[in-house]
């Protein structure tokens, strides 16, 4: 489970969609509380991940369909922004191309097929 709240404190789970919503190996964007979360389904290693959908670099609403792998020898799990290639960690939430720009990431549940965020 991947995130933090924005206040560090025990997060309040959100039903989010169901898992089958999310395309294996891929990514989608759900509504909660007024703000688009991006979803990441990492099927292949079984870890889910979810983000601000923003994109910091130029304010597009755009991560969910963006460009998804892994970093360096601890695969750190990634997605790149389709417009611009900014690359971010989906742990940290950090810029890894060398910019100061960082997205606001968010623990991830799975229970009963229904997928949790919690905010």
């Amino acid at each position: 489970m991947a995130g933090s709240t924005p206040n560090g404190s025990a997060p309040k789970w959100r039903f989010a969609c169901q898992v089958e919503d999310i395309p294996s190996d891929g990514g989608a964007c759900v509504s909660l509380n007024e703000e688009q979360i991006a979803i990441f389904n990492f099927s292949r290693r079984g870890q889910w991940y979810a983000t601000e959908n923003r994109c910091p670099h130029k304010q597009q609403m755009a991560l969910s369909r963006g460009m998804t792998g892994s970093l360096g020898e601890q695969c750190e799990p990634k997605v790149a922004c389709p417009f611009h290639k900014k690359t971010f960690s989906l742990v940290t939430g950090e810029c890894l191309t060398g910019e100061d720009y960082k997205i606001r990431t968010y623990p991830v549940k799975i229970k009963d097929g229904k997928i949790y965020i919690g905010m």
